[in-house]
Parts: C-alpha cells; structure tokens; sequence
C-alpha cells in the first residue's frame, strides 16, 4: 500500500496519483507538480489515502508544493492570455486558409509552451502555422488534433435532457458505447434521438447497460421459442422492465397475441438482439 492523493488539472477529466510526501491535503486544495508536460498546477480531486500498489502508474511523482497567492495569480494571468491567442491562431489559420476549427488554446503553467486544440475531418498539414505562432509568442507551441467528443467536454453545454453535458461536468474517462447498447435498450435507432450534440453515440447509454445485460440475460428475446401454458409460441414483443411478454401462439397464428410474464413460460430456443446492416449504415460515424 503507498499514501497517494488524486490531482486533476482540468475542471472535469482525468484523476492522477501523486504522493504528498506525508503532507495532508483536501479537496479543492490547489498544488504544484512535476507532470510529463513540465511544472503544472492542478487541483485535489481525491485527498489523502492508502491504495494498492497494483493501481499507482510507478514511478509516483512528488507534490512539489501547495499553490500560493502568486500562483493563482499567474493561472489567472494565463486564463487571460489564453483569450488573446485564441484569436491570434484562428486569426493566421484564416490566413493559411487551413480546414481545421480552433478549439481552445492553453498555456502551461511555467508559459514554456503553447499548446492549441482543434478538430478537423482528416490530416492537416499546420508546420508553416506552428512556423508564425512560434514567431508570434516567441514560445514553444503545440497543436493537438482532438475528436467531437473532447470538443464538447472543452466547450460545455446542455444535453438534450437539459442537463450540462456529462462529460463536461463529471465524467473523467469517455467509455465506449455502441449502437448494439440502444438496440438492446429497446431505442429507436434514429440519430436524432440516440447522439449527443458532439454528432456521436450519447455516453448516458452506458449508464444502465449493466442492468438490461442482466435482464436480457433473464428474459426471451423478440423472437424466441417459448412454451407457455396455452403451448408454443413465438415473442413478438418484450418489455424487459415489466417482463411482460407478448406472444403469437402456434396453435392459434391468427389470433390476437398472449400476454405472459416471463416467469410464466420456458424458453425452448432463444434469439439473438442482431444490429442489421442498413441500420448500420444509417447510424454510419455516430460511433
């Protein structure tokens, strides 16, 4: 076991392990570390505690210091100087007619280095930008190519429930979500009603995967062979919240279907939640 304490450097992102040196600290206390990036400033996400040395990224790097008056005030500093190079870059990216959209731009902690974010559809040749960016600010600069996703999580704004964005407001890593989650959720494969702003797949899907594995795993599927007290029949439709099944009988295929709960018939062949290849390629890239 080793005494660590979670530093994030964003407002919502990713938390790192850094050992304190026996100093206590609390949420919300703001530091200066060491990072691969150089000298940054970030904010204690997670306070002091013991975990396994399996889970720490070796070699653990120390807390330089706690953050003093002077440093906020830099970091203020920077906030404002980063306003200015942000109209500075899009203003040279117009100039070398670049097909790219500028993100955010950010200073490091000790103003060695630049660096800008942007999104593009392909590759985008920028050394004659970083060329006058670098004459410009007379610094080290950087430009990072990022995905829709961290352009929303870097941006902000509200989900179609009207809530802020997930990833912009709690959520540290983006887990993978697939089109086979909405199908299996019983969703309307539209890309309207399924992608977030950002154009891809919603992260919110992910949240009750977990529950409608488990129920999928106890409940016949929209055409399973079942036998039921009536005898055999076929589901035609499910609900896997109730368990509420509906099912078309052999003996009566004309008639109107049967309503069972799940626990009332026995599953003689199962089916499989398969995601075809036109709704595939209308949900084309929202992945």
């Amino acid at each position: 076991m080793a005494e660590v304490v979670g530093i994030r450097f964003k407002d919502v992102g990713k938390v790192y392990y850094f050992d304190p040196d026996s100093t206590q600290f609390k949420m919300g206390d703001r530091v200066i570390v060491e990072t691969a990036r150089g000298v940054e400033c970030g904010e204690i996400a997670l306070p002091n505690r013991e975990v396994p040395d399996e889970e720490i990224v070796k070699p653990l790097r120390h807390i330089i210091r706690a953050a003093t008056q002077e440093d906020l005030q830099t970091l203020a500093e920077h906030r404002e100087k980063e306003k200015q190079a942000f109209a500075v870059c899009e203003e040279k990216i117009r100039e070398h007619q670049l097909d790219m959209k500028l993100v955010a731009a950010e200073y490091t902690f000790d103003s060695g280095k630049i660096l800008f974010y942007f999104t593009a559809d392909g590759r985008v040749d920028f050394r004659n930008l970083v060329k006058d960016l670098a004459g410009v600010f007379r610094t080290r600069i950087e430009l990072r190519q990022i995905g829709v996703r961290d352009e929303s999580r870097m941006l902000g704004g509200f989900g179609m429930c009207g809530r802020p964005f997930c990833c912009s407001s709690f959520l540290g890593d983006f887990q993978p979500v697939s089109i086979k989650m909405a199908k299996e959720q019983g969703l309307s494969l539209n890309p309207t009603k399924i992608s977030g702003t950002c154009g891809r797949l919603m992260c919110c899907l992910k949240y009750e995967q977990e529950a409608y594995d488990h129920l999928l795993r106890h409940t016949p599927k929209v055409g399973a062979i079942v036998e039921t007290a009536e005898g055999r029949g076929t589901v035609i439709e499910n609900n896997l919240l109730t368990g509420m099944l509906k099912i078309r009988l052999d003996r009566r295929p004309d008639a109107a279907p049967v309503i069972y709960d799940r626990h009332d018939v026995r599953v003689i062949r199962d089916a499989q939640i398969r995601v075809e290849k036109t709704e595939l390629e209308t949900l084309k890239g929202i992945e």
